[in-house]
């Protein structure tokens, strides 16, 4: 049209508009819309749709500001797109400002607007306005049921929604016959999954006829919302053998499955479903394709993955910087997270959450208490316990423990283990034995029935020289019929999962122990300090046989990826337990002897060893 000096009207102008904005190039939408010669109420929705779809609702609510005082004329499309934005900011302060002006204008008691509104409350977590809201309506149809029922599935607070009440609501709906309908049934097998009841979401599911993709989604969701990761597997499998088109929808919840299995081959071939299916070009899937390989080690094919979305949004910013900061490219992950700020995108606690690791792992305390305090409270979210957890880890991680245990004392989440496990995990790295055992008998207070704070306890009496409390930590064990879990670590191979259990002596892996002892053996000499410390146990007053190596499975797993793999693949091993100090050091001379990359990932670290050092730099 510029070629050929074609001056459209306002009808093809908007279409273009809209064009732009759905491909999420909004830097010409912008150029387009600022150009045109005259604007009406469509312009501006679409506007404001562009900006809050793309992940930036500040900028959304500017030209809501701005459509507002142009005397261009809003309607109720206008409105329902600004509320949009406030909802997907999570910020309710905006969204009832936006929702006052809506009543002024007298749209507000319209059903679309009534539902728009709800639709914004319960996505800022604030199920009683929703409520209030709901009765005092002046209009309701089918969508504002919907979006009640939707409301108490979307909040997840165990104050306000609680499993008698979904269970109670979810069997009102199934006498009135309304779980025929396929979206009312979908929106109930959420509920089911919120109020923790899978089994009734799988009922709901199978009195349904499955004729719609998204009803198999939302089973699969609920199997991956109640860590039944392999159920979800299996019945996405079942929906490939209907022949029905999967959505971008449903390769999300299936890839987040695949990332809490950490399973390689699967989560390849997952991704391989998505590009032959064209599924992989939506952002949503893409995020999700981020985090699965992040979780199982590989940082490239999430970096890739990242280049590869069209339209960014909030959630790919958040995700590719968590990505680099759990991987200990902390630089990166700052970098990325000043060109996210940059240009405008919306905030998140995902992103919050990496930034704060970040400047842990850096050991830029000032920096990272100023983000906290400054940044955070911002942002119209409240503060999760995580990022409380990270603050802990920063200011331990700087050797200000009495620091640490200050903020926890002072914090409303003083009596979440998650606090304390990271200051005790600071403790130890700094050698403060009398902190870290008082920490340890504190945890046993808050997680009386949790195995590992009991094996933790007793593991700080004994490297403190204290053996009778050891002793008597491991007979209440025993006498509250308390077992601790087995260690398990797993590699992918051949597209088999190979598992090792800590002490397993059985014969089927005489094979890997002989392997094993044979690669010690080689890196003690080739390394002139090889071979220190790697028959000592936990506690460091006794000697190991040479037959307990067994007792690291990780170390027996990796053994086995060295001899498998081809020569310059890397090795990527899982562990359900924090792995020990004895392997670590053990891993980083294998790295070093054999020159080859090794990735474990526990539960709470990725421990990438090269060239005989480790991507935590011995604090995990």
């Amino acid at each position: 049209m510029l070629r050929a000096a074609y001056r459209p009207g306002l009808f093809l102008r908007n279409n273009l508009l809209a064009l732009y904005c759905r491909c999420g190039d909004m830097r010409h939408a912008r150029l387009l819309f600022d150009g045109m010669p005259r604007r009406d109420a469509v312009s501006w929705n679409t506007l404001i749709a562009g900006y809050s779809g793309l992940g930036s609702p500040r900028l959304a609510l500017d030209a809501f500001r701005s459509a507002r005082a142009s005397g261009d004329g809003v309607d109720r499309f206008t409105f329902a797109a600004a509320l949009a934005s406030c909802a997907r900011e999570g910020n309710w302060r905006n969204g009832r400002v936006v929702h006052g002006l809506a009543v002024v204008s007298g749209l507000a008691r319209t059903a679309f607007l009534t539902n728009s509104v709800i639709d914004m409350y319960a996505k800022c977590g604030m199920i009683d306005e929703v409520r209030l809201l709901f009765d005092r309506a002046e209009e309701r149809d089918e969508a504002s049921w919907n979006l009640l029922l939707s409301a108490y599935d979307y909040d997840s607070e165990p104050d306000l929604f609680y499993r008698p009440a979904a269970i109670a609501l979810g069997l009102l709906i199934e006498v009135s016959g309304l779980q025929a309908d396929e979206f009312i049934a979908s929106v109930l097998i959420n509920l089911y999954s919120k109020a923790r009841s899978v089994n009734d979401s799988l009922r709901c599911f199978d009195m349904t006829l499955k004729e719609d993709v998204f009803i198999w989604t939302s089973m699969i969701t609920a199997f991956v919302q109640n860590e039944h990761f392999e159920k979800a597997l299996y019945l996405f499998r079942e929906l490939l053998y209907t022949r029905k088109e999967t959505d971008q929808f449903t390769i999300s919840s299936v890839m987040s499955a695949c990332a809490a299995l950490s399973v390689p081959t699967t989560c390849k071939q997952i991704h391989c479903h998505a590009v032959k299916t064209g599924l992989d070009q939506f952002t949503v899937s893409g995020n999700s394709q981020i985090a699965m390989y992040r979780n199982i080690g590989d940082l490239k094919a999430s970096k890739l993955t990242f280049e590869q979305i069209s339209c960014l949004d909030t959630f790919s910013w958040s995700a590719m910087i968590l990505s680099y900061a759990v991987h200990g490219y902390e630089s990166k992950a700052l970098e990325l997270f000043e060109k996210m700020k940059n240009l405008g995108v919306m905030m998140n606690e995902i992103a919050s959450l990496a930034v704060l690791i970040a400047c842990s792992q850096q050991g830029l305390a000032d920096e990272g208490l100023r983000y906290y305090e400054n940044t955070i409270p911002d942002d119209g979210f409240s503060l999760d316990v995580k990022l409380k957890a990270c603050m802990v880890d920063l200011l331990g991680r700087v050797g200000k423990l009495a620091d640490a245990e200050d903020f926890i004392m002072s914090s409303v989440s003083e009596n979440d283990p998650i606090l304390w496990h990271a200051l005790l995990r600071a403790c130890r790295v700094h050698g403060d034995k009398e902190r870290c055992t008082k920490i340890g008998e504190k945890l046993m207070e808050l997680e009386p029935f949790s195995a590992s704070s009991y094996v933790m306890l007793y593991n700080l009496y004994m490297d403190a020289g204290k053996i009778s409390l050891a002793m008597r930590t491991r007979g209440l064990m025993r006498e509250r019929g308390i077992t601790n879990e087995a260690g398990i670590s797993w590699t992918d191979f051949g597209g088999s999962i190979h598992n090792f259990i800590d002490g397993d002596n059985s014969c089927s892996h005489n094979t890997i122990h002989t392997t094993l002892e044979e690669l010690l053996v080689r890196v003690k000499q080739k390394t002139e300090h090889g071979g220190t410390n790697i028959w000592e146990l936990e506690f460091q007053s006794r000697k190991l046989s040479e037959s307990s190596i067994s007792r690291h499975g990780e170390l027996l797993a990796v053994a086995f990826g060295l001899t498998t793999l081809p020569s310059v693949a890397p090795v990527r091993v899982m562990k359900n337990q924090r792995i020990s100090w004895e392997s670590h050091e053990t891993l980083k001379l294998l790295s070093e002897g054999e020159n080859r990359e090794i990735t474990v990932r526990d539960p709470t670290h990725f421990h990438h060893f090269t060239r005989g050092s480790c991507s935590c730099r011995g604090y995990w």
